[in-house]
């Protein structure tokens, strides 16, 4: 039998979602340097018409914030925790109204019922929360099923060996990563950004 990897901070408690929020950029603050990335690819195919984008465990809206600034966008944010959802609202302020927020597990079998179609789809930290790897090209294939034809994927996460994160049933290779992707039904996959333990890949 195969256990999932226990969760070590439980971001449906207001408390605790707030501390992480608080403290997340300070200590990856090149984070940042990835929300320009996401932004740059969706700003220019978004430029000259609104798309509608997906975001997978959204948080407290860091990466919401980025691209709603950088585009005409219909944005609908997915997480399992209303706390967060509050702190998006709050850090948004007028942008949360060009956003959905739906409350819903990626580990639900039908988290994506309804939700429609979109232009991109997109998580930043979020895929290792699922709390095992094993889960991941399983997620990558309910993603693909929501994109519309052209449709892009931009997936952002640690990875584990060199430089990286040390549990390896929680985190995938760079390898791992891109095979899972192409596991599910993508068939090219294009490695944006590397920096500081993370890793962004856009799939099509």
């Amino acid at each position: 039998m195969i256990n999932d990897v226990p969760m070590t901070l439980d971001f449906r408690i207001a408390d605790k979602a707030r501390e992480w929020a608080e403290s997340a950029m300070s200590v990856r603050p090149w984070r940042a340097e990835f929300f320009a990335a996401f932004a740059d690819v969706i700003a220019r195919t978004c430029a000259k018409q609104q798309c509608r984008v997906l975001e997978l465990g959204s948080g407290p809206g860091f990466l919401a914030e980025h691209l709603l600034k950088a585009a005409d966008l219909a944005y609908v944010a997915v997480d399992f925790s209303a706390a967060m959802h509050e702190l998006a609202r709050q850090r948004l302020g007028a942008l949360a109204s060009r956003v959905q927020f739906i409350e819903r597990s990626l580990l639900d079998a039908n988290w994506g019922e309804g939700l429609g179609k979109f232009n991109f789809a997109v998580t930043h930290q979020a895929v290792h929360e699922l709390r095992h790897k094993r889960y991941a090209p399983a997620l990558h294939a309910q993603v693909r099923q929501l994109l519309l034809p052209g449709g892009r994927y931009l997936v952002c996460d640690h990875f584990y060996g060199e430089g990286g994160m040390s549990k390896a049933e929680l985190y995938m290779t760079v390898d791992e990563q891109r095979e899972a992707l192409l596991g599910a039904g993508f068939t090219q996959v294009e490695q944006v950004l590397l920096k500081g333990g993370l890793v962004l890949h856009q799939a099509t």
